[in-house]
């Protein structure tokens, strides 16, 4: 199994999208990329949307070699509703649009459905479903909550299995602090995980001390209790300068455990370019190490 991130946080875009080929076929996660409207009272600077533009073609070109896309909830991060060519003769995974999802949610899932017509090979709604590709098994979880509860809606996580190889990615969990999400991580036993982590930029406003706790807890008992390799923390994690230090007791168990704690653009072998948390930055001309 090969796994390729295409962009995320660390990378310098709000994304998650993860390509991976196995002998059997090709899957792209959430093909789509964004910027945060504002941070720090500022707006995205122009090197941000150098970079989403570059990212959205890379994007572009790994769909075209794609078999199957997966949307795991319908936030624009994660899907771009405008660009229905991308799906074009594809297999498509997507959160179901009308069972475990929010108004808004539902709102952009029927509109991404009517953009897409009949442009898809194949549609199926993937809430605790499974889908085999001769070796391959694609596992989705149950719907669980976007977050630490169901006000953002929900989101699907993904198992991709080939052979002894199984790799785990939690979408939008922001933790995870919560049973449901973790129970599916510690069930599936991934050696690669692509985990959302806890969103700490926004402690003590939209995210509680309580619940980095939970998180943090949670991490540690999925580094104890599966075989884990890489452990890749991303997205929301990201977007605080100061997220090894949120979470340094998970560097201490991973330490213990011969775990690797790393975000994507390390996965990747790339340096971390902390975009959106480091727009001050990019706004005062300092170079970006």
């Amino acid at each position: 199994m090969k796994i390729t991130p295409l962009a995320s946080d660390s990378m310098g875009t709000r994304s998650m999208a993860t390509f991976i080929e196995t002998k059997d076929t090709k899957v792209l996660i959430d093909p789509g990329v964004a910027l945060g409207p504002y941070r720090y009272g500022l707006e995205p600077h122009p090197l941000e949307w150098e970079r989403m533009d570059e990212d959205w073609k890379k994007i572009k070109r790994y769909a075209k070699k794609a078999k199957v896309l997966i949307v795991t909830h319908y936030h624009y991060d994660h899907h771009d509703p405008d660009e229905p060519g991308v799906f074009k003769n594809k297999i498509l995974f997507t959160k179901h649009p009308k069972e475990n999802i929010n108004k808004s949610q539902k709102k952009r899932a029927r509109y991404f459905l009517n953009q897409l017509g009949e442009l898809p090979k194949e549609i199926e709604f993937s809430d605790g479903n499974e889908f085999s590709f001769g070796k391959t098994t694609i596992r989705f979880s149950e719907a669980v909550p976007h977050g630490t509860n169901t006000k953002l809606g929900y989101v699907t996580e993904v198992c991709v299995i080939e052979g002894r190889d199984r790799f785990v990615y939690t979408s939008d969990v922001q933790g995870p602090s919560l049973k449901d999400q973790l129970q599916f991580i510690l069930d599936e036993r991934p050696k690669v995980i692509f985990c959302d982590g806890p969103m700490t930029y926004m402690l003590g406003f939209r995210y509680s001390k309580k619940n980095l706790k939970k998180s943090v807890r949670n991490i540690n008992r999925i580094i104890r209790e599966t075989k884990v390799k890489k452990f890749v923390l991303d997205h929301h994690l990201l977007r605080d300068l100061g997220w090894k230090e949120q979470i340094k007791r998970v560097f201490a168990q991973a330490k213990k455990k011969k775990v690797k704690i790393m975000t994507i653009a390390e996965f990747a072998g790339e340096k971390n370019d902390m975009f959106e948390a480091r727009r001050k930055e990019l706004y005062e001309g300092k170079i970006l190490e």
